[in-house]
């Protein structure tokens, strides 16, 4: 049973107890119940408009999710182009020897023979034995 189901019956039980609503006691269970009739009111206003929020924001997501989909395929077939043109370019990872955690780079840092460690900020400078060949499609984050 609802709140206000719940008060309408304890309204209906007070108008039949007969109370005397110019007694004082009459008055103040009147107003009691007055109040929460009010409340009750009030609150299945606040309910009715949670659902309608939710609705709207389960719609907003279904646009969303119809726009991620656009964009992101969008971005999946420009990266496969990118992947087409970057295949001959070689992806190296090497290990800091201060904080150990591996640190990617390309051709063009190598030959550049040194390399600043994102997590430590450690400038690395690498003899190419130190360094392994990665497939660079992979995700390199730890």
């Amino acid at each position: 049973m609802e709140i206000t189901e719940r008060v309408a019956y304890l309204k209906g039980l007070a108008e039949g107890l007969g109370l005397d609503t110019e007694s004082k006691e009459g008055k103040l269970i009147t107003m009691i119940i007055d109040i929460l009739d009010d409340v009750a009111l009030e609150l299945q206003d606040h309910q009715d408009q949670i659902i309608e929020i939710s609705e709207g924001l389960d719609a907003v997501s279904d646009d969303l999710e119809d726009v991620e989909e656009l964009v992101y395929e969008d971005d999946e077939l420009e990266d496969d182009d990118e992947d087409d043109d970057d295949d001959s370019e070689d992806c190296y990872a090497t290990t800091c020897p201060t904080c150990e955690e591996t640190v990617y780079f390309d051709e063009s840092i190598l030959e550049e023979g040194e390399v600043v460690c994102p997590n430590c900020g450690e400038k690395l400078e690498f003899d190419l034995s130190d360094i392994e060949e990665c497939d660079c499609g992979e995700d390199h984050e730890d």
